[in-house]
């Protein structure tokens, strides 16, 4: 039988409205013996309202499977949820292409596809899965089996690494769950363009799924055009903004490997041009003053950093940091110049956002207009009662 956690009075009003997480501070107690992510049931006014995994060293003290109380949390049900999840992005036009051999989709979306905490990316035959969560923790076997069975992959990696594993009392992950390492790293074509996969040491999974759509818009921009590429880590829209026919393209990042990695994907893709790709290892925001001293200018600017703000409790040092980048490649781009910039930061929100690239819009002296609101592709969805998922946010800005 399972353990039940009782919710404070008032508290259940988040799984009302199928919010997935309970905080510690709703919670009034706990009856029966509950361990790290083991099922529990939900319970208020005494009425049973949802299944959930339970997480005691966590701030969120339990992650929803199921607002059915009666449904079974086991193996048949992660089954269903991944088959779901994989059939959902099937139905979508925009991502057919994307189940081809030798390409590349997020095929778990966490929260998103009913399965907190919880993200599988596939590169080609390759899936990696990724367990920030003590539930997915607990049914880390059942989860690789369904996806043996439905994802088309001949082999699973682990990466459940990310910082917030730490907040589930759990220690870094990773390894082989099925199947023998490859003989060289994945690789995948987007648009026409091959990159590798790091799936061991590269970001997240390996590679940022969410900015597809993203960096094939940008090739459409570029024509003809001096492109500033700002944290480009391995170089997925240096490549695009090349095989959209940008005239250059300076590529600006701090780490010496990623860079190099970026030049390696260039080699993958002989008919781009090579020579109109100049790379530079620096801080960005002391490059772009360095820059602006020196009278250059854009036509096309891409900022995409890292996450400022992993929590709201960052989001005022965040602000000053988003605000400051933004400022100055304000001011390094030509009039009709395109800013292409991003937020990942969960706690920035994509009002909070608009607010701060508007702000240093006017610093600059600029008017700027907004030509299209960005976010993560289709393979990456947002349920609408978890705002929580919408973690990119972007804006394609012209300048006067």
């Amino acid at each position: 039988m399972s353990a039940r956690l009782i919710l404070a009075p008032g508290k259940e009003r988040s799984l009302h409205r199928r919010h997935p997480w309970l905080f510690a501070g709703a919670v009034k107690a706990i009856e029966g013996r509950a361990r790290s992510g083991d099922t529990v049931d939900v319970v208020a006014g005494g009425k049973l309202l949802a299944r959930a995994a339970y997480s005691p060293s966590s701030q969120i003290r339990a992650r929803v499977w199921s607002f059915d109380p009666g449904r079974s949390i086991d193996d048949t049900f992660f089954r269903q949820r991944v088959a779901a999840a994989i059939e959902r992005r099937r139905a979508l036009p925009e991502l057919a292409g994307e189940f081809a051999p030798g390409h590349g989709l997020r095929l778990i979306h966490g929260e998103s596809d009913g399965l907190p905490g919880i993200v599988a990316d596939r590169y080609d035959d390759t899936v990696v899965l990724q367990l920030n969560s003590a539930g997915g923790e607990r049914w880390r076997t059942a989860l690789v089996g369904a996806l043996l069975r439905f994802a088309d992959c001949r082999r699973i990696y682990e990466r459940s690494d990310a910082d917030t594993r730490r907040l589930e009392g759990l220690a870094a992950r990773t390894g082989w769950l099925h199947g023998e390492a490859p003989a060289g790293e994945p690789i995948i074509e987007e648009h026409g363009i091959r990159m590798a996969v790091d799936i061991v040491g590269g970001h997240k999974t390996g590679f940022y799924l969410d900015q597809r759509a993203n960096r094939h818009l940008l090739a459409g921009h570029v024509s003809g055009r001096r492109v500033l590429n700002g944290f480009c880590y391995t170089g997925g829209f240096t490549l695009h903004a090349l095989a959209g026919g940008a005239r250059e393209v300076l590529s600006i990042d701090s780490s010496a490997p990623a860079l190099a990695r970026a030049e390696a994907n260039l080699a993958l893709n002989p008919a781009l041009d090579a020579s109109r790709a100049h790379w530079r290892c620096a801080n960005v925001f002391d490059e772009l003053r360095a820059l602006k001293a020196a009278g250059e200018r854009f036509d096309v600017i891409v900022l995409d950093p890292p996450k400022f703000a992993p929590s709201v409790g960052h989001a005022k040092a965040a602000a000053r940091a988003y605000k400051d980048i933004n400022l100055l490649a304000c001011r390094l781009l030509t009039p009709g110049g395109l800013l292409m910039t991003y937020s990942c930061s969960g706690g920035i929100d994509a009002v909070l956002f608009r607010r701060i690239v508007a702000e240093a819009a006017c610093a600059a002296g600029r008017d700027a207009r907004i030509v299209r609101q960005l976010a993560a592709g289709a393979d990456h969805p947002i349920d609408l009662a978890f705002p929580e998922g919408e973690y990119l946010k972007g804006l394609l800005l012209q300048l006067d």
